[in-house]
């Protein structure tokens, strides 16, 4: 058996991928259509984890021609086109503000600035002792570099940064520079969540608009990042840009893995793509394609275990965010996807949520951000959607968990308690978790359903999860189907009033009455759940169905 090639985990730099040995999913033909589409400015959405950086490095080194570059494309599909001989032709301004956040503005100022002065100092090195003063004007060039340099230089001062830039580099070249920057969006999303976006907001539509709008040294522009921010400012500033989305064909094939590459990888090391893995992970659709998020799937042939790889980041405080503040239509629809349906929607791609709160562009923010994907694009605004997969219903679980107060473990212990009929220890916990989110409860019409379907997101795999199910003779609240035959089903019904105790026995007989559990066999467990705010009461009866 050969050798397993060495995963890039933690690894998006493109030369050191290719140094380094990495086990490498050819995504080269994005150079190919950058090339032929010609956009002046071009902004690529996707959702973290999803490459964005691996591709730009890509392209850094495909067309930067201070680098030699051939070695590492040796092999790769790019070099059996007619664009291979543009290989180290053009002069590239790459920049990653990836790491450009801060609880604090002068915090993600430094990283700003850190950032812009380490390209400054890249082509400092360059044009050393190769320019003439007399016919290379390039004092303003210079007098950005100290100010860079200086830590007490003004901010406003670096706005006009990357116009300087691509100046001084068109004037040394004779060509037209690219512009590439990295998750653009990452300092804006920083100002938001930390509170002083009013105080930056201008700056970062000068630092974009003077580099974009009406550059006459500017070749092309391509920018990644999670959505399209700032619509009112700096997109307006820009010379129409294109923006793609998750929802374009342009650039679909680049970002994330396909069936056939992602059943490649895992056969490379050991593991087949069966029901399991296609369950916890695919699901995201780009454009018409099937995509599985490639972070998962590589940490997955590393460990071999069906985890949740997804890890957080700071490009959940918007969701998180909007999770607050969503109307009741939103967690009517909620619930409906929670169970895994579809359900049908009015989106916007076109403005954040953090600049315009509203249902859609809510829905459009969780789409962006991987959240939910389109399975079907009904007319220019309406769309239907739901959840990919396995993975992202435990990140909604968690963000669920969070917005109500609740621990995650305290779940775990709960659900492992109701599936196995400890009922007194499942109440107990859930009349703790129900203490511990009041506020969460008096906010919202049915919330104690919702929330309590939310905690049964991550069940999904071992019971069909399903909210006012029609069954018998009417819709229970909560079904929960075992999948496997050897746990109970369980079905559950909530009352809400003054007498909890009388409230819980009609629950209970209300399901008992409209067999809610009809077309189930084997064991189940019916539950009366009653309420009034803190206080809460249960009754139950298992059931034997043949």
């Amino acid at each position: 058996m050969c050798e397993k090639k060495p995963l890039p985990i933690g690894n998006d730099d493109f030369r050191k991928v290719r140094e380094n040995g990495c086990y490498y999913v050819d995504k080269t033909l994005m150079i190919q259509d950058f090339i032929e589409m010609k956009d002046e400015t071009a902004l690529i959405a996707r959702p973290r984890r999803f490459g964005k950086t691996l591709n730009m490095t890509m392209l850094r080194e495909f067309f930067d021609i201070t680098k030699d570059s051939r070695k590492i494309f040796q092999g790769l599909a790019i070099m059996d086109t007619a664009y291979a001989s543009q290989i180290n032709s053009k002069p590239v301004i790459y920049l990653s503000f990836k790491n450009c956040k801060g609880a604090s503005m002068e915090e993600l100022l430094i990283m700003l600035r850190f950032t812009l002065q380490e390209e400054f100092a890249r082509y400092e090195k360059i044009f050393q002792g190769k320019i003439d003063a007399s016919t290379f004007p390039a004092e303003k060039f210079y007098e950005t570099c100290e100010l860079l340099k200086n830590p007490n230089t003004p901010f406003p001062y670096m706005a006009s940064s990357l116009l300087v830039l691509s100046k001084a580099v068109h004037l040394f070249y004779h060509q037209r520079p690219i512009m590439l920057i990295d998750e653009y969006d990452q300092p804006i999303m920083s100002s938001y969540e930390y509170g002083y976006h009013e105080q930056l907001g201008a700056f970062f539509s000068n630092l974009y608009g003077s580099a974009f709008k009406g550059n006459p040294s500017l070749g092309q522009a391509l920018l990644t990042g999670v959505q399209r921010v700032a619509k009112e400012s700096i997109f307006s500033q820009f010379n129409n840009p294109q923006v793609y989305t998750v929802m374009d064909k342009e650039y679909a094939p680049y970002f994330g893995l396909n069936h056939q590459e992602t059943k490649v990888l895992l056969e490379n090391y050991g593991f087949q793509l069966d029901e399991k893995v296609q369950s916890m992970y695919d699901g995201y659709q780009m454009g018409s394609i099937k995509m599985y998020n490639p972070w998962s799937i590589i940490n997955y042939a590393k460990r071999g275990t069906l985890d949740n790889y997804w890890i957080k980041t700071s490009a959940n405080f918007l969701v998180k965010s909007g999770l607050k503040k969503a109307s009741q239509s939103f967690w009517d629809k909620f619930q409906h996807l929670a169970c895994g349906e579809e359900v049908k929607v009015w989106i916007t791609l076109d403005t954040s949520f953090a600049e315009r709160e509203s249902l859609y562009s809510l829905w459009g923010l969780l789409v962006n951000a991987g959240y939910l994907t389109v399975t079907k694009r009904i007319d220019t605004q309406t769309v239907l959607l739901r959840i990919p997969n396995g993975e992202v219903m435990s990140e909604f679980q968690i963000l669920v968990a969070e917005l109500s107060g609740i621990d995650g473990l305290d779940l775990q212990q709960m659900f492992f308690c109701l599936i196995h009929h400890d009922m007194e220890a499942f109440f107990k916990i859930y009349q703790s978790i129900v203490l511990s989110c009041t506020s969460y409860m008096d906010a919202r019409e049915n919330a104690y359903h919702m929330l309590f379907l939310g905690m049964c997101i991550t069940l999904r795999g071992t019971y069909k999860v399903t909210s006012n199910l029609e069954s018998g003779y009417g819709r229970s609240d909560i079904t929960l189907e075992s999948l496997t035959g050897n746990l109970p089903h369980i079905i559950i019904e909530f009352k809400q009033g003054e007498d909890v105790e009388k409230l819980k026995e009609d629950a209970l007989e209300q399901i008992l009455s409209n067999q809610y559990y009809t077309g189930l066999k084997g064991e189940v467990i019916c539950v009366g759940l009653a309420h009034d705010k803190k206080r809460c009461q249960m009754t139950y009866r298992t059931l034997h169905l043949s």
